[in-house]
């Protein structure tokens, strides 16, 4: 394996690691303050996670497997992806509406902002140096996971917006709002994998 391979292989457990971490913090500080945006971001994260996993698996075979065996296993996890996505875009769109139907106030939560502030600020590096990597082996698929890595950078954003709205302003409608725009991405994100694999 060379050194680019091997560079991009731990750029990959270097992502799997730090969504765990992610998914692990957002999911229990936003239970903690009741934030269902930042709940669905941590379980974005976990997506993610299983992405950086496939593309570990790829990286790792890509010389010991026939092309037909690598395409028919990536289409299956590709597939198991795109389905988890649209399963978690119906667990946070139910408990968004749910919170501002019955005005269930979340509280504010300077961990999640934290979190939000160092996700906006890691995640477009990772994503440039994937993208270099990506382009200088012909490897599609970390270039494709490179998007990931930059659309997380947005929600990242977006995250940011609605915990500071809580928490500054008061604003408790911001957390379900940044929900539903996490629903929208999960959607889209699942269906546009689905659709490559038909």
């Amino acid at each position: 394996m060379n050194s680019q391979y091997k560079k991009a292989l731990r750029l990959e457990y270097f992502t799997v690691v730090y969504n765990i971490i992610e998914a692990i913090a957002s999911i229990a500080f936003g239970s903690l303050a009741n934030s269902i945006a930042l709940v669905g971001f941590g379980l974005d994260s976990i997506v993610e996670s299983l992405s950086g996993f496939v593309l570990i698996w790829r990286l790792q075979k890509h010389d010991k497997l026939t092309p037909e065996e690598e395409e028919k296993i990536e289409k299956r996890a590709t597939i198991f992806v795109g389905m988890t996505f649209l399963v978690l875009a119906a667990y946070v769109l139910f408990e968004s509406i749910k919170k501002i139907v019955i005005k269930e106030i979340p509280d504010p939560s300077l961990p999640g902002i934290i979190i939000a502030i160092v996700s906006i600020v890691l995640m477009p590096l990772l994503g440039i140096q994937k993208r270099k990597i990506g382009i200088m082996l012909n490897l599609k698929s970390l270039i494709a996971d490179s998007k990931e890595t930059f659309v997380c950078s947005t929600l990242s954003v977006a995250l940011l917006l609605g915990l500071a709205g809580r928490y500054f302003f008061n604003f408790w409608y911001a957390d379900p709002i940044v929900g539903l725009v996490i629903v929208i991405y999960l959607i889209r994100e699942g269906k546009e994998l689905l659709l490559e694999e038909e």
